[in-house]
């Protein structure tokens, strides 16, 4: 068992009081005036002193140009103040980032749970905790996680499970308005943070494995009114309807529900789309289209511009929702404005995102399934379909080469940071009939060690001008956790047993590591700055869908050792 080092008794003055003012539900301190968010901080976003969306920017980069911490100094780097969750339901996964604006923190936790603090000091401001007493949660995969807010005027907006959008009040935490998508319980569920752009507040739905069919949404930021809806699998009347089998594309899943990216140059939203439903492909024969895949979308009204398709007829769950992050490379002697994508299938995509054409594919894991690109296109392995009948082995598992933890970019290096996973799986086909609210998948399946890999995760550098393994640090355990990247020369990420690590950006050298949190790490760091200091925070809380779906993994004794929690840990020098 991990052993708490950092203990309640110890903590700062700051957060002794939090945990004691957040239980009467009062607002307790006040960080001076709140700086709206505007259209143009958003633009700006990226040299910003906070961090003021899920990704820091529009481009989704997960880079910050402070060095006030860098490779000099970060073993200075201490606690500075943290706040534990004891509400009801913090034994789960704590997935969301710090967003930060000026001296105000927003942070989420699961179950519809929102926290305000003093970005510097841990002081706490408001609480805000969502009505779930009707819902019933089962039909939320996987985790009842939540990934964060967004910030947009006088407005944080949160996005819940139970398919509300919320928009409340930065500096007291009341309701402005709320907007209700879906019903609960049918399979429909929200985790991801919301995306802002052009006065619109943008967010993609759950449910691939219950039969939904999936679509991003924009509402008004102002009024919640519904602006437009795309749809994420084709019908028999729009492009690309011809790739499902006569009414499958009711049912066929495709949740966008990971947060999206937005490039205003050429004004155009990039969303990634999940996996079809069922998952067995026998049963909705084609590619099923837009499933697995990266929308260019109009963000004036969700017409599609162009698509991109990871796993063409995926039947092994890879989904194509991860992260679409936008950079400029070189390649071939060649400038790109670039979509870089770290997939599911095991692959790194990096292309063209004014036309959608592939510049290059990589094998950053062991895949088998995705074998190789032709003619700018991924080609499967027939051999490797399951069916009915048939049980392969293959890989990754459809956890992924990587999951939905992010990536982080370094523009100055041109290198993508990847927390990586090294699992394979058996998986066979399974009878499946759809009915609301009950799980859709068509597939049993077991997730197993990687046979060329005796490590269950690692952290890696690609250069993306030439696609090749710069530096690579093991972990016998998972590695669950987002990525943050700084002008510093610094990468931060936390491990699965606590450790929240500084790599040097160049060479991966561990410069620092964190005393042992009380949980293990799975959460997306931050940082920001308040009065010119550099701080630097992330959520501790083990959970997420490793421990439920992990199989061999989950079953390891020192990934069953894991405790859960949530504790945010914010550090600085």
């Amino acid at each position: 068992m991990i052993k708490q080092v950092i203990k309640t008794s110890s903590l700062p003055v700051a957060c002794t009081l939090a945990l004691a003012l957040f239980g009467s539900g009062s607002a307790v301190a006040d960080p001076g005036a709140y700086q709206p968010v505007t259209d143009a901080r958003l633009a700006n976003a990226a040299k910003d002193d906070g961090w003021l969306m899920y990704r820091r920017d529009w481009s989704g980069s997960g880079y910050a140009p402070f060095n006030d911490i860098n490779t000099g100094n970060v073993a200075n780097l201490k606690p500075a103040w943290d706040f534990k969750n004891e509400l009801e339901g913090h034994d789960v996964g704590h997935e969301a980032p710090p967003i930060v604006n000026g001296d105000y923190m927003f942070i989420t936790g699961p179950r519809g749970k929102l926290w305000a603090f003093e970005a510097a000091t841990g002081k706490p401001l408001w609480k805000y905790e969502h009505d779930l007493s009707n819902t019933g949660l089962k039909t939320v995969c996987c985790d009842i996680v939540n990934r964060g807010v967004a910030l947009y005027g006088n407005n944080v907006y949160l996005a819940t499970l139970n398919n509300d959008i919320v928009a409340l009040d930065a500096k007291t935490g009341k309701v402005v308005w709320k907007k209700t998508l879906e019903k609960p319980d049918l399979g429909y569920a929200i985790t991801q943070a919301p995306l802002v752009a052009k006065d619109k507040v943008l967010v993609g739905i759950s449910g691939g494995e219950y039969g939904i069919r999936g679509y991003i949404t924009a509402l008004d930021a102002k009024t919640g009114a519904t602006l437009w809806k795309r749809h994420t699998t084709a019908a028999p009347n729009e492009p690309g309807g011809n790739s499902w089998p006569k009414g499958a594309y009711k049912t066929g899943g495709g949740a966008p529900w990971l947060t999206g990216t937005y490039d205003p140059g050429t004004d155009t939203l990039f969303w990634g789309v999940g996996n079809p439903g069922p998952w067995l492909a026998t049963m909705r024969p084609g590619d099923s289209l837009y499933t697995d895949s990266v929308l260019a979308l109009d963000p004036a009204t969700g017409a599609i511009k162009w698509y991109y398709q990871y796993t063409p007829g995926d039947t092994w769950d890879y989904d194509g929702s991860n992260e679409q992050v936008l950079t400029d490379i070189t390649y071939g002697g060649k400038s790109y404005k670039a979509l870089v994508s770290a997939s599911r299938n095991g692959w790194l995509y990096v292309i063209d995102r004014t036309n959608g054409k592939l510049i290059y594919a990589e094998k950053f894991a062991h895949a088998t399934s995705v074998k190789e690109m032709k003619d700018g296109k991924p080609v499967t392995d027939d051999n490797l379909r399951p069916t009915l009948e048939k049980e392969v082995f293959t890989c990754p598992s459809f956890l992924g080469g990587k999951n939905w933890w992010p990536v982080a970019i370094n523009p100055e290096l041109h290198s993508v940071f990847i927390p990586t996973l090294h699992t394979c799986m058996t998986i066979k086909g399974a009878p499946a009939t759809y009915k609301a609210g009950l799980p859709y998948l068509g597939a049993t399946f077991r997730v197993l060690h990687d046979p060329d890999n005796k490590n269950w995760g690692s952290v890696q550098s690609i250069d993306l001008d030439t696609g090749k393994q710069v530096w690579s640090f093991p972990s016998e355990l998972p590695w669950n956790s987002g990525m943050l990247a700084t002008a510093g020369g610094l990468v931060f990420s936390g491990s699965a047993d606590g450790y929240l690590y500084a790599f040097d950006a160049k060479t991966g050298k561990v410069l620092w590591k964190s005393p042992q949190a009380t949980s293990g790490f799975l959460g997306v760091p931050s940082t920001w700055r308040v009065n010119g200091k550099q701080y630097v925070g992330i959520w501790a809380g083990w959970g997420g869908g490793t421990p439920i779906w992990g199989g061999e993994m989950a079953e390891d004794p020192k990934v069953k050792a894991i405790p859960s929690g949530g504790h945010l840990y914010v550090f600085a020098l």
